[in-house]
């Protein structure tokens, strides 16, 4: 099997990022936008070794659970890559991806709940981010390609809201109307880096990042955005390094209030343009609302990357105390207004700190706390899950973006993976280790992308 050569096989599996797998020999082809059971001719485009990587030519077969993406650019955008599957498919897939990590990376094989599905499965994120760049020497908007910074411009996107097509199509006019440049990472060149904009229940925080600090035309560009949001706060931020990281160190305001106050679940709580806020509102009741279920009126509990206090206000109600632990000033001093607003000021603590460096001091003047994690996509950090073993923590609910650091983190804490005097991580026995894994709950805050949101809870053995 070679680069170029086509075939004609039937896929048998799907793989994480929701590729078909097919099989020809001692080879295995991933492919994406096929289905199990669909006959396919398929192209090679790389091999190496046992695995290869190929493109459907023409679907011969398809399969029942094919339905018709609504993106113009699916696949090529690198977004969403299951917009192909029937939604009830995209949450069974979902529920093994689960499974499948935390048996082959965590080494722990355990039942896991169907997938808790979205009340709408396109137009519910409340968060744009788009990249603005050069592609062939000309302007563009739009979003990277899978493994790229290499941007596919497109003026639509359906898993967001309809006010999305009228901030790129803004974007553009704003551009070609004041004679400004897309940013080209690999010179350093052009004053338009990213465009983001946050909702917040009908208000919305937009920010522009730009290289440098006057932009010609400003004005003109609030004009556009009046058109589009009825209440809004505009945000200038530099950003003139060559780094992946969206948002500079400076904002810069330049008109509305920055931060909005919301309601939910019975909790005043704020929002700005930094502040971590779940993409998806209905998912995010129902997450919420299960991790609150699961620790008890009688206990404190210690909530780690907590954001603008939202999950800590409702913990803090519920529970003796709560202590809300996040790294950003801005969503730190959002969770204070959220303590107040509340008149939660006597059971709710909130620290500003990276949890690495604070929570071991918490834990100790509270033993018998619940610990409630929910870290970024790359996990929680090493030294804090062993802050979390010395202190014998009784219970932990931890929430996960990514299977497969959720699965490394669980089996840590289960003994399904050891760690060796260098650092490694082994295959361990999970019936040895300090902590029984007791639920394992996915949330569909993504439909039509291969990411899912997991929610588990793990108390100490005894």
């Amino acid at each position: 099997m070679e680069k170029n050569q086509t075939f004609v096989a039937v896929a048998d599996a799907l793989g994480t990022n929701g590729e078909g797998i097919v099989r020809v020999g001692d080879v295995t082809v991933f492919v994406p936008d096929l289905i199990p059971g669909e006959k396919a001719e398929i192209k090679i485009l790389k091999r190496k070794g046992n695995i290869a990587y190929g493109k459907t030519e023409e679907i011969l077969v398809p399969a029942e659970e094919r339905v018709r993406p609504q993106c113009p650019v699916f696949l090529r955008c690198g977004g969403c890559q299951i917009q192909h599957l029937s939604y009830r498919t995209q949450l069974k897939f979902k529920t093994k991806s689960v499974h499948d990590a935390l048996q082959k990376i965590g080494g722990i094989d355990v039942p896991v709940a169907p997938c808790v599905k979205s009340e709408t499965s396109y137009g519910y994120r409340n968060k744009l981010q788009l990249p603005i760049g050069k592609v062939n020497g000309k302007n563009a908007v739009g979003f990277y390609a899978a493994r790229s910074h290499r941007i596919v411009p497109t003026n639509e996107c359906p898993i967001h809201p309809e006010w999305s097509e009228k901030l790129i199509s803004a974007v553009v006019n704003f551009m070609e109307k004041c004679g400004l440049d897309g940013y080209d990472e690999e010179r350093g060149e052009g004053q338009l880096r990213h465009i983001v904009v946050r909702e917040l229940r009908g208000r919305f925080i937009v920010t522009l990042v730009v290289t440098v600090p006057e932009i010609k035309g400003i004005d003109y560009f609030l004009y556009l955005l009046d058109g589009i949001f009825p209440e809004y706060s505009f945000y200038l931020n530099f950003n003139a390094k060559k780094t992946n990281v969206i948002f500079g160190e400076k904002f810069q305001l330049l008109k509305g209030k920055g931060v909005y106050e919301c309601t939910e679940h019975g909790i005043v709580y704020e929002a700005g343009a930094q502040t971590f806020v779940q993409v998806n509102g209905s998912v995010r009741g129902k997450l919420y609302d299960r991790v609150v279920s699961l620790v008890d009126p009688h206990e404190t509990v210690i909530d780690c990357y907590a954001g603008g206090g939202l999950l800590t206000a409702m913990l803090a109600k519920k529970c003796v105390k709560a202590y809300g632990v996040e790294v950003v000033p801005e969503a730190s001093r959002c969770a204070d207004a959220v303590r107040l607003k509340n008149g939660l000021a006597d059971k709710m603590e909130n620290v500003c700190g990276k949890v690495e460096d604070v929570l071991e001091n918490i834990l100790k003047s509270e033993p018998n706390a619940t610990l409630v994690l929910d870290p970024p996509r790359a996990g929680v950090d090493r030294s804090v899950l062993k802050a979390v073993m010395s202190q014998g923590v009784r219970k932990i609910v931890m929430i996960s973006c990514d299977p497969a650091t959720l699965a490394r983190d669980v089996g840590i804490l289960t003994g399904g993976l050891w760690e060796t005097e260098t650092g490694e991580l082994v295959k361990g026995n999970a019936d040895n280790g300090m902590y029984l894994l007791e639920s394992v709950e996915p949330f569909d805050m993504f439909p039509q992308t291969k990411h899912v949101e997991t929610l588990v809870c793990l108390r100490k053995k005894t």
